[in-house]
């Protein structure tokens, strides 16, 4: 028999637009032989839903619009996720569920049995977990259909089960013939690997072929990376769905007749390309329009208007710059260089005079001698007024705010000045990798102007201003920042990350008391493994506890 693998970009709550979706793909997966089309994880509802999970009409309405579905389903039969009302009056009142539909009717259902509660996901608040599955007896088949995390029962990076029941290798156990995950697994730099690296162990072990169809797209926060996966018998890898875009890949489970295992582009080539399609969808999803990006000369800001105009097209994103009297005349000039490059309009909005008038109505206090941090913070916010009101004023605008993981971290940027925005795509990406994202950019053509990229960073909100006066180097600062948001390490082994215990004791502070602007700030697009967001809890107010000697 014929699988295919139906990789679809689907929207949370848009139940006709995804059965849509669902049916075309169904159609073609008919026309090119395939008997069984697998779908992503909550295909129908969209995934996360998150507190729409908790609402009783959106499980009914998936119901409903499942039976619609399967009434319009002929030829290859479809295995669909979507969110069920629980049949047990005890527990949560919904399911995290599978099902099988074919010919008009829906054929069987089975719901995810491990519900993840770490990171971005909170399954356990919504879902009543399976207290049994079985594989389903169909075509002469049993078919073995797990769900995302249920593939995941062990973590061999930790070295530990994460998981007392293992799914997969229950259906196997069970007597099933194929092995059918569908799964909405985000991105994270470098989970690619592990996540083929799991399911060859999985297939091999179990001796069975394997599918996996993951979903692709953005929704809010995180992004589907696609490239579902097909092994075989022996654990062999033998197709693979295209990266960070929709497809369908249809291989014979037999023969292996027509697999063919699509190329991943590099690591910063995938970075690159979620950031775009995060951007893409977010605009798509929240029915935004033209994109409002500050150009300060500086690499931040190119390279955002840079991934903007690959995700959106240069007619919908619009240029600011916004000089002040502390502004270089280089700064000016290569923005209006990076506009040109870009094919993007640059309106131009001095604030110098907005700047004034603010002084003035602070009173005879501000504005004397070179600005202090307050006055510093003015400028920022005077450019944060302007952007909002540009795109307040665009039928559908918004602003794409331009900081990156490394000044968030350490709150070197400014609430309600450059913090503004709908989205800030590189909120998760460290400062160096924000320089490799610009080179990724120019490969085959220079769009971000050489001296964007050579440049030392500056806020430049008085006169010579550097970010190194205010901050180590920024090596240094995202070694920190490594060690300590996503290797969890104490304060020693920060200290040996940064060179110097004094460095790290300093920016250590400067973390720990930025997490007020941090929880204000815009929804980043999640690229590593702890990103600052839905799945990072801290409290603001806490009484300055830190291990400092690992006790």
């Amino acid at each position: 028999m014929k699988v295919a693998l139906a990789q679809i970009d689907t929207t949370v709550g848009d139940l006709r637009g995804n059965s849509e979706k669902i049916l075309a793909a169904l159609a073609e997966a008919s026309r090119r032989g395939a008997g069984l089309a697998v779908f992503p994880e909550q295909t129908l509802g969209g995934y996360p839903a998150l507190d729409l999970w908790e609402e009783s009409g959106f499980a009914r309405a998936n119901e409903k619009a499942l039976s619609a579905l399967a009434q319009k389903t002929r030829g290859a039969a479809a295995l669909v996720g979507f969110v069920s009302r629980s049949k047990v009056r005890v527990g949560k009142p919904v399911r995290n569920s599978a099902a099988l539909l074919h010919e008009g009717r829906i054929v069987a259902v089975r719901h995810k049995t491990l519900l993840p509660t770490y990171d971005v996901f909170d399954e356990a608040r919504y879902f009543e977990p399976a207290s049994e599955n079985r594989p389903i007896a169909w075509g002469g088949l049993k078919l073995g259909v797990t769900i995302c995390e249920d593939a995941w029962a062990e973590d061999s990076s930790a070295g530990r089960r994460l998981y007392a029941s293992d799914p997969v290798s229950a259906q196997a156990e069970a007597g099933a013939d194929l092995l059918l995950n569908l799964s909405a697994s985000p991105f994270l730099l470098g989970k690619a690997g592990a996540r083929k690296r799991l399911l060859a162990r999985l297939a091999k072990r179990a001796r069975r072929p394997l599918f996996y169809c993951n979903a692709v797209g953005g929704n809010d926060e995180i992004v589907f990376d696609g490239g579902s996966l097909a092994y075989d018998a022996k654990g062999r890898l033998r197709a693979r769905a295209a990266f960070a875009s929709p497809d369908l890949l249809v291989v014979d489970a037999k023969t292996w007749e027509g697999a063919s295992v699509a190329p991943e582009p590099s690591s910063i080539g995938q970075v690159g390309d979620i950031l775009i399609l995060g951007i893409k969808d977010f605009a798509a999803k929240c029915g935004l329009q033209t994109a409002f990006i500050g150009l300060s000369g500086g690499i931040d800001s190119a390279v955002v208007a840079a991934l903007a105009v690959r995700a959106l097209g240069p007619r919908r994103v619009v240029g600011v710059s916004m000089p002040s009297a502390f502004s270089s005349r280089g700064s000016v000039d290569d923005a209006r260089s990076l506009a040109k490059n870009l094919g993007i309009e640059l309106l131009s909005a001095p604030i110098t005079g907005v700047y004034d008038a603010l002084l003035q109505a602070l009173g005879e206090k501000w504005g004397k001698g070179t600005p202090d941090l307050a006055e510093q913070n003015l400028q920022a916010r005077a450019r944060g007024v302007v952007l909002m009101g540009l795109a307040n004023k665009s039928p559908r605008g918004f602003v794409l705010a331009t900081g990156n993981k490394s000044e968030l971290a350490v709150g070197y940027c400014t609430l309600y000045g450059d913090m503004c925005g709908a989205l800030a795509p590189l909120a998760d990406a460290p400062k160096r990798l924000v320089y490799e994202l610009a080179d990724w950019l120019n490969d085959g053509r220079e769009l971000i102007p050489p001296d964007s990229i050579a440049k030392a960073p500056s806020a430049e909100l008085k006169p010579g201003q550097k970010d190194r006066d205010d901050l180590p180097p920024y090596d240094q600062v995202d070694a920190a920042l490594d060690a300590w948001m996503r290797a969890r390490h104490e304060p020693p082994r920060v200290a040996r990350a940064v060179g110097g215990r004094a460095v790290a004791e300093a920016l250590l502070d400067r973390m720990d008391s930025s997490e007020f602007k941090r929880r204000q700030a815009p929804p980043s697009i999640k690229i590593s493994s702890k990103a600052f967001g839905v799945g990072r809890r801290m409290p603001i107010a806490k009484a300055g506890w830190r291990a400092r000697s690992g006790s």
